[in-house]
């Protein structure tokens, strides 16, 4: 009787296997080739060039009738797209990532058919021909992340695009600093802040106008931001931002991007800007970043010193490197309080802040040559918007 049950359930077990087989064989769906191109050009930012799992160069198609769901993984950020088409099976299987948008790309715009064949390969069909692409079992594919008890904030998409454009090119890239390496979101009922350090150089922009309902922080790597950062600019969107001790989601449009937070205690960035500042000087942004472009190309190389020498309302911008006996100086007129001053900046650092500021006047706030300088934007910022940016100096040559 055992041995007739057991052949049984072998009998069963086939049924059910070549059931699901058959289900993979028949799924089958068509779909806008510049539509599906676009979806899978977003995703692809998500693949890395090159992957220790195999399986990680692929997007994964979970079809269910008339929803596609498109993934692409690196195992610590994942995106998903969802996609209207024209089907009536389900499957899923995972497609080559890189073969798909080069095919996908030379096509006009025009329905496709995709079949999955028998023969382990997906057959896509257009108007002008058939091409055949090998497919990998989904089952491989890394299963998505599921947050538990997450918190819940909302986001306009332009003020999250602002505040990563804002503050992401201030982070660090020490591997033996990780926690730097990322912006730090620190959320509260009184409003969002958005930190990003490397040491050198600090950004901190703050919102008052959007609040989150409880007290959070986490520190958000860079590879997710940048690519939120790219999609966001064109999106009116509002994204709902859910995040626990480890992971982050972030939903919008069509799309949801989940991520591995960075593990760490973030630096006491408040502890390192200084309160007291009483030079100020205020100075055109666009007229003040020539003339740094200008006279750092006359720096030495390898420190890209250059000198602010402030006295009443002129401002004097120089540069030299003694190795080479090259030399700049330029003299501009600003609005300045306080006692004369000499203090020196990296330029490059200095050229970056002044880049990512979008106002016409900015304040320079400084105490001592040894210490911090604060850069702040005069106009241009919306209601309960704020932009802090410290810089450190640099010891000047005698």
């Amino acid at each position: 009787t055992s041995e007739c049950d057991i052949f049984l359930e072998y009998i069963v077990f086939q049924i059910y296997r070549n059931t699901l087989k058959n289900k993979t064989k028949q799924m089958k769906f068509i779909v806008s080739s510049s539509y599906l191109l676009k979806q899978l050009q977003v995703l692809g930012n998500v693949i890395n060039s090159s992957n220790t799992l195999p399986i990680l160069d692929n997007f994964l198609f979970d079809l269910d009738h008339n929803v596609l769901t498109v993934s692409a993984s690196d195992l610590e950020t994942t995106m998903s797209a969802t996609l209207e088409i024209d089907s009536e099976s389900k499957g899923s299987v995972a497609v080559p990532a890189k073969l798909l948008l080069e095919i996908l790309k030379t096509f006009p715009e025009q329905p496709l058919t995709f079949t999955v064949e028998e023969n382990n390969t997906i057959e896509i069909s257009s108007n002008s021909g058939k091409y055949a692409v090998a497919y990998a079992p989904s089952d491989e594919f890394p299963k998505s992340v599921n947050l538990d008890d997450p918190s819940v904030t909302l986001v306009p998409a332009d003020v999250l695009a602002t505040a990563i454009s804002k503050t992401i090119f201030a982070a660090g890239n020490d591997d033996l600093r990780p926690v730097m390496s990322g912006v730090f979101f620190q959320f509260s009922p009184q409003g969002l802040i958005f930190v990003a350090t490397d040491a050198h150089k600090l950004v901190k922009y703050a919102r008052t106008d959007v609040t989150a309902s409880q007290v959070a922080d986490f520190i958000m790597p860079k590879k997710p931001l940048n690519i939120l950062k790219n999609i966001l600019g064109t999106s009116d969107a509002e994204i709902k931002i859910e995040y626990n001790d480890s992971n982050a989601a972030f939903s919008f449009d069509n799309y949801v991007l989940m991520c591995r937070l960075i593990d760490g205690k973030y630096p006491n960035y408040e502890a390192v800007i200084p309160k007291e500042n009483p030079n100020k000087l205020m100075i055109d942004r666009s007229q003040f970043l020539s003339s740094v472009r200008r006279v750092a190309i006359f720096s030495n190389k390898t420190t890209h010193q250059i000198r602010l020498k402030i006295a009443g309302a002129e401002l004097n911008v120089s540069a030299e490197d003694i190795d080479y006996s090259n030399k700049a100086e330029e003299r501009l007129t600003c609005d300045y309080q306080g006692d004369d001053m000499q203090i020196g900046y990296n330029s490059r650092f200095l050229t970056e802040m002044l880049t990512n500021l979008q106002s016409d006047m900015i304040m320079l706030e400084m105490s001592l040559p040894n210490r911090a300088g604060i850069l702040t934007p005069v106009d241009g910022l919306e209601e309960g918007e704020t932009v802090t940016m410290l810089v450190m100096p640099v010891m000047l040559n005698s």
